[in-house]
């Protein structure tokens, strides 16, 4: 298995970028190597049965979409330092499965998206409860 992985792990954190054309090209060059590896990351944590390696893709591109409005070299070297360790964390197998299918799987919205109030639906009786009882 450590043949697997051997492109990710001990992976060498290069120097800087010195222009963002460099930067860019690190960052496609990352995004290869964590959709390269995660077909090791759905064996390691039996992510099968709740989802598929093209939307753990797509996670990965937007989670790396999410920054595209950073221009400057540097802070792009340091987010994908920041991306690199999370991915050796993954396939060293740092996590645990919940964390995994936390971060990456149900997202950081959560199952159920919170559409209104809380309150739609409540009687009359519960929302006077609830104001005249929060301290």
């Amino acid at each position: 298995m450590a043949s697997k992985l051997r492109g990710v792990v001990g992976t060498k954190v290069p120097p800087n970028s010195k222009t963002l054309e460099e930067a860019r090209n690190r960052t496609f060059v990352f995004f290869k190597k964590a959709c390269r590896s995660l077909p090791t990351v759905m064996n390691i944590y039996y992510l099968h049965d709740v989802v598929t390696i093209s939307q753990l893709r797509s996670t990965i591109s937007a989670e790396i979409r999410k920054n595209s409005h950073v221009t400057n070299p540097k802070v792009i070297d340091m987010l994908l330092f920041k991306g690199m360790e999370e991915l050796t964390n993954i396939v060293d197998h740092a996590k645990q499965r919940h964390h995994i299918i936390g971060q990456y799987v149900v997202g950081r919205k959560g199952l159920v998206e919170d559409l209104g109030t809380k309150d739609q639906g409540v009687s009359d009786f519960l929302k006077r409860f609830y104001e005249t009882n929060y301290f």
